[in-house]
């Protein structure tokens, strides 16, 4: 690997999650501490370090907050719960239930601060009816390897739950609440991130059950009488939404911004593809390994490096029984595409350190990646075709871990074109 192109790709990356660390891009949008009871609720993976940066500017307040597994910041009075992500847990089903019964203790008079981020969906885990944990688990796994684009995910979740679509907020009404919001969804719509548990959804459930037969999902006897009955889902119009301000704080646009200005400091030249795009990672790659060779075509000798900047939400339609992860295929897809073609390097990660369920950021690639693969006994086509792009570019050396970011505002990839 190119330790000049890697390095810079790799601070690309890091600038992107920088950006977004609600310790720095939080204070901006809370107000003054509100007089009277003030009440702290959230969820998602970076909703500690949410509450975390409320604390350092109001103090000790009443809370509860849920994150994922690892992702526990210190807090001196709201309380931090880690759960199961992306499958829920007991524990946030506990968590939960608790959350519900501080709301419900809140009047007119009160003040309900909402964190939200990705991973809220899996993390505030309340099913409706009679669906069961286990079968709330075993159709959020089917959702994870359809092949669904996350904003169909969540019509899902929402329908299936007490809590989401609008659901948060009517638990804590009349209390005013302001709910600030990290987004990890293309196109930045509050009703999308996290499943909107403080957003009200026009979607219903003959929606939910088109998307299951699109994707071929069978779901138990349970989620059939939710869906046959009337959903808890709040249409946004409705009464108890009339309190509440939805707050975007952070986004995958400031982000990427942020990465475009190091790159030109750097010397440079940058185009953003866009923070929203969705699609099969593969087949993104295959797009974006086309115009990588295009635009190297098209430039004359001597231009300056050319950095290609993309965000939003890939998924992957599980076909192999590797370990595997929309960022690591992409990357795996785009080299396989570029077929080592020089002068050409890339980084493909999840800015919340977690591609798929692997605790890894993502990878990085170059002219080299097939090469270096061969020389160790890799096959990158059979890699691809089972969906184990992590353990291909762990022999590589080729992956990028950070650990828990405390941050999530989507995919981040960037092309170096030299």
């Amino acid at each position: 690997m190119d330790s000049v192109a890697d390095d810079l790709l790799r601070r690309l990356f890091q600038k992107a999650v920088e950006v977004a660390d609600p310790m720095k891009s939080l204070a901006a949008f809370l107000p003054e501490k509100p007089a009277g009871r003030v009440v702290v609720v959230g969820a998602g993976k970076a909703s500690a370090r949410m509450a975390e940066a409320v604390e350092a500017l109001w103090g000790p307040c009443e809370g509860l907050v849920i994150t994922r597994y690892g992702y526990a910041r210190p807090c001196k009075g709201i309380e931090i719960v880690e759960a199961a992500h992306p499958i829920p847990d007991e524990i946030g089903l506990s968590a939960t239930e608790r959350m519900l019964d501080l709301l419900a203790g809140v009047g007119e008079g009160d003040f309900v601060l909402a964190l939200i981020s990705g991973g809220a969906s899996a993390l505030l885990t309340a099913p409706a009816g009679t669906i069961t944990l286990g079968e709330k688990q075993e159709v959020n796994q089917k959702l994870l390897v359809s092949g669904a684009a996350i904003g169909q995910m969540n019509v899902v979740r929402k329908h299936l739950s007490r809590v989401k679509g609008g659901q948060l907020a009517a638990a804590a009404y009349p209390a005013k609440m302001l709910a600030l919001l990290m987004s990890d969804v293309p196109g930045d719509n509050p009703a999308e991130i996290g499943s909107g548990p403080t957003v009200g959804d026009a979607s219903t459930p003959e929606d939910v059950k088109a998307i299951l037969d699109r994707w071929k999902i069978e779901v138990p006897a349970s989620v059939s009488q939710v869906l046959a009955g009337q959903s808890g889902v709040l249409p946004p119009g409705d009464e108890r939404l009339s309190r509440v301000t939805n707050t975007i704080f952070a986004a995958p646009s400031q982000s990427l911004e942020a990465a475009k200005e190091l790159a030109e400091a750097e010397g440079c030249e940058v185009e953003i593809l866009g923070d929203a795009l969705e699609g099969e990672a593969r087949d993104v790659a295959h797009e974006h390994a086309e115009l990588a060779l295009r635009r190297q075509r098209e430039r004359p000798a001597g231009s300056p490096p050319l950095i290609l900047l993309s965000g939003g939400e890939l998924t992957v339609t599980r076909r192999g029984d590797g370990i595997g992860g929309p960022n690591a295929e992409y990357a795996l897809a785009l080299a396989l595409a570029l077929k080592g073609a020089a002068g050409i390097h890339a980084i493909a990660c999840d800015t919340d350190g977690v591609d798929g369920a692997a605790e890894v950021a993502g990878a990085v690639i170059g002219p080299e990646s097939l090469e270096r693969a061969n020389t160790s006994g890799l096959l990158a086509e059979r890699a691809l075709a089972d969906n184990d792009a992590h353990r291909f570019f762990e022999v590589l050396g080729d992956q990028v871990v950070t650990g828990p970011t405390l941050t999530n505002v989507n995919d981040f990839r960037a092309i170096r074109i030299d």
